[in-house]
């Protein structure tokens, strides 16, 4: 079984990604990117596994343990353990979520209806 290193590295080179791209994507420094992929100590974040893993398209569970499918998709394969597109993907998106975590239900639904009508004004 490959190591997370080798896994990183993999999936990267298989997207056309190089570290300074890959980097670019995830918010963090070329170093980082070659430091995940060397055989060390150095491990990234799960947030930066789970970005990762949508930018090269592998399913987060191989990348982060080996097991289970390497690409989302294939035929006879076990869904996901969670789907990444519901996961936030920016601290942004994570704020928001946080934020609109706290709200009781009701209130939760006029903030929803401002967002939706931002995304789609035509409605």
């Amino acid at each position: 079984m490959l190591g997370l290193p080798s896994r990183i590295k993999r999936c990267r080179q298989d997207a056309g990604l190089s570290q300074a791209k890959l980097a670019e994507q995830l918010g963090v420094g070329r170093s980082a990117v070659a430091q995940w992929e060397r055989d060390n100590d150095t491990s990234p974040t799960v947030r930066h596994l789970a970005r990762i893993a949508l930018a090269t398209g592998v399913s987060f569970e191989w990348l982060a343990t080996g097991r289970g499918a390497r690409v989302i998709g294939g035929k006879g394969e076990d869904p996901p353990a969670f789907v990444l597109d519901y996961v936030a993907q920016s601290e942004a998106e994570e704020r928001l979520l946080i934020a609109f975590r706290q709200l009781d239900a009701l209130a939760q639904l006029p903030v929803l209806a401002q967002v939706e009508a931002l995304v789609n004004p035509e409605r």
